[in-house]
């Protein structure tokens, strides 16, 4: 090693060294880089592998669903993947409003016995087990039956395109209707 003429110690090459501001800079960009390369969810805000728990349930509001209901969210929605999920737990008789997602949505039914339709389509007994595909777009409603609780996941897709348009209630006639 030699002093350059700026008094800065160069390697053989002849080539100055990094001044240690530029090196703490250089090195945290490197990192950063490298981070957003190999890792882009933690460059865009999300950390790898995240184990949570579910929030706390709250009441479904009357404004979107008739009865008590009790909604819990599992999955945040995020633009990494682009969908949520989470649970509702429906008292008897308890249901959401006609409503429809851009994305569509699927249902897992985990506890009861509950009702499904779509708009136009004859109403669809739900039971612990199976599982719903809600097509985009297309106006329907769930809940639960009149003798007994159900318990649902939801997952909504492609939130990027939109979550839920909420319509009107589903009338007593409506839900009675087989």
């Amino acid at each position: 090693m030699k002093k350059s003429a700026d008094n800065h110690t160069t390697y053989s090459t002849g080539r100055p060294v990094a001044r240690p501001l530029l090196t703490g800079l250089a090195f945290n960009l490197r990192f950063v880089l490298t981070l957003s390369v190999a890792m882009p969810s933690l460059a865009l805000g999300q950390t790898a592998n995240t184990v949570t728990g579910p929030q706390a349930a709250t009441r479904g509001p009357a404004d979107t669903f008739t009865g008590t209901v009790w909604v819990t969210s599992l999955i945040p929605n995020d633009s990494i993947f682009t969908t949520i999920s989470g649970s509702v737990a429906f008292e008897k008789g308890a249901r959401s409003h006609w409503h429809s997602h851009p994305a569509g949505q699927i249902l897992i039914v985990t506890d009861g016995i509950g009702y499904h339709q779509i708009k136009g389509e004859p109403r669809q007994v739900i039971r612990k087990g199976d599982v719903v595909k809600c097509p985009p777009g297309l106006v329907h409603w769930h809940g639960a039956s009149p003798g007994s609780k159900m318990t649902h996941l939801y997952i909504i897709p492609n939130t990027e395109k939109g979550i839920v348009t909420w319509l009107q209630p589903v009338t007593d006639a409506e839900y009675s209707k087989k």
